[in-house]
């Protein structure tokens, strides 16, 4: 096929010998089959900032590091630039979590290095040698489900132990081998610790997985991996080796909301005091 103006570069440095194929095109980049010597490899193309509709919602960005304040104000701003350097962070996330999680033993794309927003990475592929379906057009017995839902959270947990939280797990995401599923897309990917939102993702990850495999094995749809998986990991004990159980015990003591008022209603007081206190010596 022509070879794509992003790509002719990679093309001219020697990093792909051939671009064979188109295998997808999304809102935020499109991924090419490619030949790099005698391995067949792919290029995710990130598009370009501006050019596509794909919004990097604030709750994702929470807790990732800037280069320094210049960029930090563009990327208040909004400029030309503050947006380009918003879009590289987004592609370097991906790159980051890739390799420290294929380092973690997680079953992802072996990553290769980012280039000029195009990502070089692993072809996943099935027995046959052919491309790796994604999992909502693989059918499955209630056995594979069950043992594949194992896997995936097996690997969250492995994610969570390297301090990572997927943030938009589904069945659109993961690819199916001969070995089983593998965890793919990941420019959203947040800080486990920095991002206050890690816990209701978390547990939108897992229970994305639990809904779509519950269709074959109906016995997981009970389950509660999230909420056990996450009171280990605040706990300090989670650890990829961790037994789990699916099930979870909902706290049944209620809320001591008259405690709770007072010390909200405690730290006002002490606030105005504070206030207070500037006031006077502003006066003075």
């Amino acid at each position: 096929m022509k070879t794509p103006k992003r790509l002719q570069p990679l093309i001219e440095d020697g990093l792909i010998d051939e671009v064979i194929s188109q295998l997808m095109s999304g809102k935020e980049a499109t991924v090419f089959m490619v030949r790099c010597g005698s391995e067949i490899r792919c290029a995710k193309v990130y598009k370009d900032a501006g050019k596509h509709s794909f919004k990097q919602a604030v709750q994702y960005r929470e807790g990732r590091k800037v280069r320094n304040s210049r960029q930090a104000r563009a990327m208040a701003k909004g400029s030309k630039y503050g947006r380009e350097e918003q879009e590289s962070l987004w592609h370097n996330a991906e790159v980051d979590a890739l390799y420290k999680l294929a380092q973690a033993n997680v079953r992802v794309p072996k990553p290769y290095g980012c280039i000029d927003g195009v990502l070089l990475m692993e072809l996943i592929t099935d027995a046959d040698g052919d491309v790796a379906p994604r999992l909502n057009d693989v059918k499955l017995t209630q056995e594979e489900a069950l043992a594949h839902h194992s896997q995936v959270i097996r690997d969250v947990v492995r994610m969570l132990c390297a301090g990572l939280v997927h943030g938009d797990l589904s069945e659109f995401n993961v690819l199916v081998d001969q070995d089983g599923p593998v965890i793919i897309d990941l420019p959203q990917a947040v800080d486990a610790v920095a991002n206050n939102h890690a816990e209701w993702m978390l547990e939108r990850d897992i229970n994305n997985m639990r809904d779509y495999y519950g269709q074959f094995a109906p016995e997981l749809l009970t389950t509660q991996y999230a909420k056990e998986i996450w009171e280990i990991y605040e706990s300090g004990k989670l650890t990829p080796e961790t037994e789990l159980t699916g099930h979870f015990d909902e706290p049944t003591e209620s809320a001591d909301v008259d405690a709770v008022m007072s010390e909200i209603q405690e730290a006002f007081k002490e606030e105005q005091e504070r206030l207070a206190r500037m006031q006077s010596a502003d006066e003075d």
